[in-house]
């Protein structure tokens, strides 16, 4: 075996060795791997959520309601309702299983169970085991009437109106 040669005009430059060449490759990777993976850890804690339809409503003005007028809002599921210079707002979720109940002149109808409430939203008849709720209604700055579907309040509470 014959002993490596030494070229008298390379011995003064320092290069890139094969073991040098390959500690800058493996440095490069684990940092190239680091920032994906610091990427993907920032994306992963960020929420993936889909809010749903903002709680509280816009209604309309109150002088856009008749003086004994009942107003269905199907995307929201809820009725409003105007007595004289009052009004409430009036879930038309049924409590029994979910379904969406019909407005009626004397009340609420289930069509899937049977289900009858009153013009209050309190069961006459059916499986439904509670009444339906009642929604908290307030003047909104801008003169509308605002309905807050967070806020459920006892069934008989009105906004009222002063002429």
């Amino acid at each position: 075996m014959s002993a490596p040669t030494l070229h008298k005009e390379r011995a003064g430059e320092v290069g890139v060795d094969r073991r040098g060449f390959l500690n800058g490759l493996t440095a490069a990777a684990l940092l190239g791997t680091g920032a994906v993976m610091a990427l993907f850890n920032v994306i992963f804690l960020r929420p993936r959520v889909t809010y749903g339809p903002p709680s509280k409503l816009r209604v309309g003005r109150p002088e856009s309601y008749g003086s004994r007028a009942t107003a269905a809002f199907p995307g929201a599921r809820m009725v409003v309702r105007r007595d004289g210079d009052r009004f409430a707002a009036i879930s038309t979720v049924c409590t029994h299983l979910g379904c969406t109940v019909d407005a009626t002149d004397t009340g609420f109808d289930c069509p899937c169970h049977g289900s009858r409430f009153d013009a209050k939203g309190d069961v006459m008849a059916g499986p439904a085991p509670t009444p339906l709720p009642w929604y908290r209604v307030n003047l909104a700055p801008n003169g509308e009437l605002e309905v807050d579907k967070h806020q459920v309040v006892e069934a008989g509470t009105y906004l009222e109106m002063k002429a």
